[in-house]
């Protein structure tokens, strides 16, 4: 009843701009189809870290026609191809109708939202047009009632860039570790092997680091290659400008009576998902209780604090009310101890 109320006002307000502007002598006609916007050219979205960041890249596009002058808000989205634009991305929302312009380093940004970086991904793109009708009626145009207009997809192909990386040369899982300030340190996850030592490669100039001789430090051209001393995940950080290293183990795990080992090690492993940056995974509990900790010990552990899937250091333990098969994700949001702290969730699948 609600759209259909907005709707109804939502034509009184257009036939009240109508009737406002035949009153000042200027007779207006809407279109029974209004002709949507379209997007007549675009750029090629395939960017790299040597490229210039400060480039300008442009969207032309034709407006909205609806027979008569009218104003509209306009979206540029963009979403991976065959995904119907089920989770667009919106890179632009404003008045703008004709052409549309971002620096690469900021169209690149928002590309990384929703594209894996340094990867050649196939999308598709449009725009939308909504036209702004009030007239005193208090009904806006928005996505709910029959005024949105929308262009035919295009199809494209995008390429972010993403921060300069090192990538893990040797393991079996794809690895690589990046600088954030771009100042010669890397660090991130790594999933790694004792079996399956690693060098260093940057993609972007082909320059390998490995060992020197003595082990201590990474330079380019080493000789000697890096092993884990488990299987698991670490946080690797390298410094280039001193070729210094860490190597720490990170691994949180699921613990508790709802678990086959109990309260005993080893812990249930998670994975890291590094695009949404939580630990996750899918594995079968009895009813009982759980709680995380890290590297299969009591120092670090996350238990419950208050509502809302909060957790805090030592809390209380996280109950399982039935047997099944759940995933799990954990959002660490305090990774140092004493006061780590986090979020999680627990579907239960079946």
């Amino acid at each position: 009843m609600r759209n259909k109320l907005i709707k109804y006002f939502g034509i009184v307000g257009l036939l009240g701009i109508l009737a406002s502007c035949e009153k000042d002598g200027e007779k207006v006609t809407m279109l029974s189809e209004p002709i949507p916007p379209t997007i007549v050219s675009m750029p090629e979205m395939k960017f790299y870290r040597t490229g210039d960041p400060n480039q300008i890249v442009e969207f032309k596009c034709t407006p909205v026609d609806p027979g008569f002058k009218a104003s509209a808000t306009y979206f540029l989205e963009i979403a991976p191809a065959g995904s119907a634009f089920a989770n667009p991305i919106q890179l632009y929302s404003g008045p703008q109708d004709t052409l549309i312009s971002f620096k690469v380093s900021e169209l690149n940004a928002k590309l990384l939202s929703v594209f894996d970086g340094d990867v050649e991904t196939n999308a598709e793109i449009r725009v939308r047009a909504i036209l702004t009708v009030d007239a005193g009626t208090g009904a806006p145009g928005t996505g709910a009632n029959a005024f949105a207009y929308t262009s035919a997809s295009q199809a494209t192909a995008v390429r972010p860039y993403g921060l300069p990386r090192l990538d893990l040369i040797g393991t079996s899982y794809a690895n690589w570790i990046e600088s954030p300030n771009a100042d010669g340190v890397y660090s991130g996850f790594v999933k790694l092997s004792s079996t399956e030592p690693f060098t260093l490669k940057n993609p972007d100039d082909n320059k390998v680091y490995g060992l020197n001789a003595g082990g201590t430090a990474f330079e380019e051209n080493g000789s000697n290659s890096l092993a884990s001393p488990d299987n698991g995940w670490y946080m690797l950080t390298v410094n280039l400008n001193n070729g210094s290293f860490s190597l720490d183990a990170h691994m949180y795990g699921v613990v508790g009576s709802a678990t086959p080992n109990g309260w005993g090690s080893p812990d249930i492993k998670m994975d890291y998902n590094r695009k949404k940056g939580f630990w996750e995974v899918t594995t079968d509990l009895g009813a009982g209780e759980i709680k995380f900790r890290k590297n299969d010990g009591w120092a670090w552990n996350l238990g419950l604090d208050g509502t809302d899937g909060k957790l805090k250091h030592d809390g209380p333990n996280i109950p399982v009310p039935s047997a099944g098969n759940y995933y799990i994700t954990l959002t660490i949001t305090k990774y140092e101890g004493p006061n780590e702290a986090g979020i999680y969730t627990m579907t239960k699948l079946n």
